[in-house]
């Protein structure tokens, strides 16, 4: 497996085509969620990419402070393929995604929205429940921080 964090203007055309195609694949075909992908957000951010030979297995996107919230930086797009799920890829990612942050962010806290049924993974990995839950793309969400 080769891992990589590169910023929007450092990705090629391939890179980026893979992380659409794998983020659709989940969140629009999988979850069933019909959403505008392409939020803007992406220019503005740092995206980490794990591959298995030629393909895109997991990947994050990180996002400054400022854009998906005013005082954190913030972890999102947060995707596994599903043939590779169970197989503790998700932890090493995130643990990676987190060392990227503190790297490009310093001392900003991190603040992700987690999906409900994830609340024990992303705990176990530092972060806290914050504030109301909430529906997102008519998917049960909390937001939680990581100081």
């Amino acid at each position: 497996m080769t891992k990589q964090c590169l910023h929007w203007n450092d990705l090629d055309t391939k890179t980026l085509y893979d992380i659409m195609v794998l983020r659709q694949e989940v969140f629009v075909v999988e979850q069933n969620c019909p959403y505008l992908d392409a939020d803007g957000k992406d220019i503005l951010s740092y995206h980490v990419c794990f591959y298995d030979k030629e393909q895109l297995i997991a990947y994050t996107r990180l996002v400054p402070k400022g854009v998906s919230y005013p005082s954190y930086c913030s972890i999102g797009r947060v995707v596994n393929h599903k043939k590779t799920r169970g197989k503790g890829i998700g932890k090493v990612l995130m643990e990676y995604s987190i060392e990227q942050c503190q790297s490009f962010f310093q001392d900003i806290p991190i603040k992700i929205s987690a999906q409900v049924y994830l609340l024990d993974f992303y705990t176990n990995l530092g972060f806290a429940e914050t504030g109301d839950r909430y529906l997102e793309d008519n998917i049960p969400h909390c937001a939680m921080i990581m100081k």
